[in-house]
């Protein structure tokens, strides 16, 4: 299966609503059981400020799925969302 890369960066200001919502973020990423891996991006302070998710799913459409379903994208977490093909080649 392909594997694509979720980049992800929050609205300004919108820590909270992460934190209020990463609980849920990580029991959805158990539950659908394909993210290959994942963690946030930290902004200059250390804190919280995006995510990069990659999943290994059948196509562009069902990583489009996984990304809307997120609690993060249902709490209005993200300023942007990309969706990229990406290929693994070292680790």
């Amino acid at each position: 299966m392909p594997l694509f890369a979720l980049i992800c960066r929050d609205k300004p200001g919108h820590l909270d609503t992460r934190k209020a919502n990463r609980d849920a973020h990580l029991a959805y990423i158990a539950e659908t059981g394909v993210v290959a891996q994942a963690g946030p991006f930290l902004d200059g302070a250390g804190q919280m400020c995006g995510s990069l998710v990659i999943l290994d799913v059948t196509d562009r459409a069902a990583a489009e799925a996984w990304a809307a379903g997120d609690p993060y994208a249902r709490a209005g977490l993200f300023d942007s969302v990309a969706i990229e093909e990406w290929k693994k080649v070292i680790g």
